[in-house]
This record gives structure tokens, C-alpha cells and sequence, in this order.
């Protein structure tokens, strides 16, 4: 598991409106190049939306991620898919340390065969979605990615 923390200077039903609104996720999640639909009941656990994500260049798979939990504000878990490369349950989990500020902790779990990579791979996702949550911050802030 690779886990990684950020503090915003936001308030929490902000930060956790952009995390579970998919259609943001292209402005600041690293890999995420587009949102092909989103289910109308999303986030309800269950429900799913349709992505492509980028790996190389201009090579993109589409796929989709499913919203397991939901514990609005301060959870979001999915389970991730950008097969064949891999699955994973990602967990948002925010707490407010103040009235005006939000702490973020963003893990990723490997599921099925892509956890026998896990060891080697782990220091490269901690690295992307530690840059992700950074990028959130600017996109928060409207200065873009």
C-alpha cells in the first residue's frame, strides 16, 4: 500500500467536492486524459463512471472505476481499473484540522495480479499521487495544473 498526505487551505466540503466529482479528475490526477460518462446515481456505492487514462505518449485505455464508499465528507473509496495494466482500491480519506484547512490522505492498494508489482512499483505511485494532491491544490486554486 502506498499512501500519501496533503494539507489544503480549503474547506472540507470543498476539497472533497472535487474528489468526488470525476469530472475534475482530468484537471488534476495524473493519468486521467478524459471522463466518457459518469452514471446518474454516482457516487452511490456501486455506481461507476467511464475514463480513459493515458500510459505512454498518446496511448490511452479506456476503462472504468467504481465508487465502493462513500462517507461524505470525509471518505471516498474506488476501485480503480485501467486493465490490463492493473487494478487497485484507492481511499481518500479528509479531516479538518482547522475550520479552514483540510488534510487529505490518498492510498492505493494493489488488487489482483498487479499486487505481485506492488514492491517494485510503490515509489512511483506514492510519487504520482503525492504530484496529483499538488496539482489538486493549484486546480482548488484556479491556477490550473
Amino acid at each position: 500500500m502506498t499512501s500519501v498526505s496533503h494539507t489544503f487551505r480549503r474547506p472540507i466540503d470543498e476539497v472533497f467536492a472535487a474528489l468526488a466529482d470525476p469530472r475534475t479528475y482530468p484537471g488534476w490526477l495524473v493519468g486521467a486524459k478524459e471522463m466518457r460518462s459518469i452514471d446518474p446515481t454516482w457516487p452511490t456505492p456501486g455506481s461507476k463512471f467511464h475514463h480513459r487514462v493515458g500510459l505512454v505518449g498518446p496511448i490511452t485505455i479506456a476503462d472504468n472505476s467504481t465508487s465502493c464508499e462513500v462517507h461524505a465528507p470525509s471518505l471516498l473509496v474506488l476501485e480503480v481499473r485501467a486493465r490490463p495494466v492493473g487494478r487497485a482500491r484507492v481511499s481518500f480519506r479528509l479531516h479538518e484540522p482547522t475550520p479552514a484547512t483540510t488534510e487529505v490522505e490518498f492510498s492505493e492498494v494493489p488488487i489482483g495480479a498487479a499486487r505481485l508489482l506492488a514492491p517494485v512499483v510503490a515509489p512511483l505511485t506514492a510519487a504520482r499521487n503525492a504530484r496529483s494532491l499538488d496539482r489538486l491544490e493549484r486546480f482548488l486554486e484556479g491556477t490550473g495544473t
